[in-house]
């Protein structure tokens, strides 16, 4: 009789068990520019010690087949933006201050900032945008709490 009561007691719990929130994990993306598979220590680089890249590495998920995009930065960042081929979101080249003023990541385009802000998370990026530099292309803009 206790363990039918055991059980009775388990299955009125199930539904708050199913519906309880999780805890989401932090996520981190890090594009850099120029660094190939060989220039982080995590990856077995003897000479460039990156400590702090192979702490996160080691707690985190290390990617061991990962291909850019575009040649060139504004293309691959598009597509890491954008989960599209750079084409199919307008950015084809070089997204340059001097030459394209008025260009930039179409605002119709949905963003892993914006993919990311309406699964709950505080979105935020740092450093090199490329995407546009005219203030109606900011990140701000398409998805990202904080540029």
């Amino acid at each position: 009789m206790v363990k039918l009561k055991t059980r009775i007691g388990s299955w009125a719990l199930l539904p708050w068990i199913a519906f309880a929130e999780t805890e989401k994990p932090n996520i981190i993306f890090i594009m850099a520019d120029d660094l190939g598979y060989g220039g982080l220590s995590c990856y077995g680089s003897k000479t460039i010690k990156t400590p702090h890249l192979d702490k996160l590495a080691s707690t985190g998920v290390k990617c061991i087949d990962f291909h850019s995009n575009g040649v060139v930065c504004s293309p691959t960042r598009a597509a890491l933006m954008t989960g599209r081929y750079q084409q199919r979101s307008g950015v084809g080249g070089v997204i340059t201050a001097k030459s394209h003023r008025d260009t930039g990541l179409p605002l119709k385009e949905w963003t892993l900032g914006e993919a990311m802000k309406e699964s709950g998370y505080a979105t935020a990026l740092f450093g090199k945008w490329h995407l546009g530099y005219p203030a109606k292309f900011n990140p701000i803009h398409q998805g990202f709490d904080e540029f």
